[in-house]
């Protein structure tokens, strides 16, 4: 399969939004609105939004929290990429599915003209049962998605992920191969795993598909149990941490030079150097899960 090529050498200004959601869902739209504005004021022409910041709680509160897509939150969203002139990535919240008790975690862009341009539901479900009694079950209250998606920004192919996604390479290099030349990841980290794998598998996934990740993420607590654990994060494709968001409602932003890109791919042609036909998946039957 060959590997699309980089699509241009041009400069990119983003900016990634990190929160601190909790259960108070106006509050939280406020406090997105005015980051947005923020962000706008440093020029970027792409600020990205992090996991479920319309509300962050109990799985009671998520469903009553959800709303269908378009609604009023993604409405308000389309006013201010339109009022900046942006691409307005919408992190993710909770969407209505019609006939499924279930809602979805989905995330939408929005083009500099307020219109939908994509939208991506989470595939991979945060369901785990961590030591020390703290666990999780998405799949509880959240239906999975099952379409991988990519978007076309102003002649740069983007793809589209959402937190535990993080930890399925895959998904990654499916988009990779797509065409992806930056990949956005808004997530809703742990405290206890971003500790240790947050970075480390952000850096990971730029340099094994030799993309841009930016990667939005919560931080502090929500409901004083559970913690986030913050750093949002922009990192080149050769791993490099361009910026770290500190533990606060904060903006960062970063220059993604795309002719960078190209010179990644050109040194350690890796994607180019794959050997699809000696992949080969295992027998379903042979694979046991541990």
């Amino acid at each position: 399969m060959a590997i699309p090529a980089p699509s241009t050498n041009a400069s990119i200004p983003v900016a990634v939004v990190q929160m601190n959601s909790r259960g108070d869902k106006a509050a939280n739209v406020a406090t997105a609105l005015a980051l947005i504005d923020r962000a706008a004021g440093t020029g970027a022409r792409l600020i990205c939004l992090p996991e479920t910041w319309t509300f962050l709680g109990d799985d009671d509160g998520a469903r009553a929290n959800a709303e269908p897509i378009p609604g009023p939150v993604t409405d308000q969203l389309s006013a201010k990429a339109r009022q900046h002139g942006v691409y307005l990535h919408a992190g993710s919240i909770h969407e209505q599915v019609a006939g499924d008790p279930r809602v979805r975690n989905t995330t939408v862009v929005i083009a500099p003209d307020g219109e939908i341009v994509a939208r991506y539901s989470k595939i991979h479900m945060f369901d785990v049962a961590l030591e020390g009694g703290e666990a999780y079950r998405e799949s509880s209250v959240v239906a999975p998605g099952d379409e991988i998606v990519t978007f076309d920004m102003d002649g740069v192919t983007v793809g589209l992920a959402i937190c535990y996604d993080l930890r399925f390479p895959e998904l990654f290099r499916i988009l990779a191969l797509r065409g992806a030349e930056v990949v956005v990841l808004p997530a809703a980290f742990t405290m206890r795993t971003g500790k240790d794998h947050w970075e480390v598998l952000i850096r990971a996934r730029a340099i094994e598909n030799q993309v841009f990740m930016l990667a939005p993420g919560q931080h502090g607590t929500y409901d004083d149990a559970h913690w986030c654990f913050g750093r949002s994060t922009i990192v080149d494709p050769w791993g490099v941490v361009l910026a770290t968001a500190q533990d606060a409602d904060t903006v960062i932003t970063a220059t993604l030079d795309m002719g960078r890109l190209t010179a990644v791919r050109r040194q350690v042609p890796s994607l180019a150097n794959r050997m699809p036909d000696r992949y080969a998946w295992p027998d379903p039957a042979t694979i046991t899960s541990r």
